[in-house]
């Protein structure tokens, strides 16, 4: 996680506000989920989703998020779990899709497995969220020009092509963040990387699906 202000600027960037409900995608060990769940209080809702294509992990994502779910005062949390695809079928009609440190992930051999590709999973996204409703992606920047070719290999992913392949499905760009930038990171090692771990270069970018 970041530090508290910049945690304070990402929240008021992904415009997550009491009574909101939010999809976090993904949620690893629940940072986020718990954070939304306090922020939209016991009007909101937040919907932990694991993608089906990650519930076999060892870590059991699923049995964490329903564990979490049940954790005093999470009332308004629901772990969800279905194909990337299927996410509209398992949550309801949502003001934040929230997607930190995953959009590469949706052009790697694991995430595609079972057919879901990102034009497919930006087309979910685009039903489930209500209108004027905000897509926002977090992710690890690669070089200028390298499209999704260091999705699987560095984790990474050109934010140019995010945006291209994002717009495709009928969102426009709202906001834009440096918020995250670092630019001594040399986008040509792996996130992992000792040398940059938990320091890459990274972007926020916030779609607005279109009201009317």
């Amino acid at each position: 996680m970041y530090n508290h202000s910049k945690l304070s600027e990402l929240i008021r960037f992904a415009r997550v506000d009491t009574g909101s409900t939010v999809i976090d995608v993904y949620p690893g060990d629940g940072d986020w989920t718990r954070l939304f769940s306090d922020i939209v209080g016991p009007e909101g809702r937040v919907y932990s989703f694991v993608p089906a294509e990650v519930a076999h992990f060892k870590n059991d994502p699923v049995g964490s998020m329903r564990a979490l779910a049940k954790e005093a005062g999470r009332e308004n949390v629901e772990a969800v779990s279905a194909d990337l695809v299927a996410l509209p079928e398992v949550t309801r009609p949502a003001d934040v899709l929230w997607l930190h440190l995953f959009y590469h992930d949706l052009h790697t051999a694991l995430i595609q497995k079972k057919g879901a590709t990102a034009a497919d999973f930006n087309r979910a996204v685009y039903e489930r969220l209500k209108p004027g409703g905000s897509y926002v992606i977090v992710d690890h920047a690669a070089a200028a020009g390298a499209g999704a070719g260091d999705a699987q290999s560095l984790h990474r992913i050109d934010p140019a092509s995010v945006r291209e392949e994002v717009e495709a499905a009928g969102f426009a760009l709202e906001a834009e963040s440096s918020m995250l930038a670092n630019k001594d990171d040399p986008h040509s090692i792996k996130v992992f990387d000792p040398s940059i771990k938990g320091e890459t270069d990274r972007f926020a970018f916030r779609f607005k699906k279109p009201v009317g």
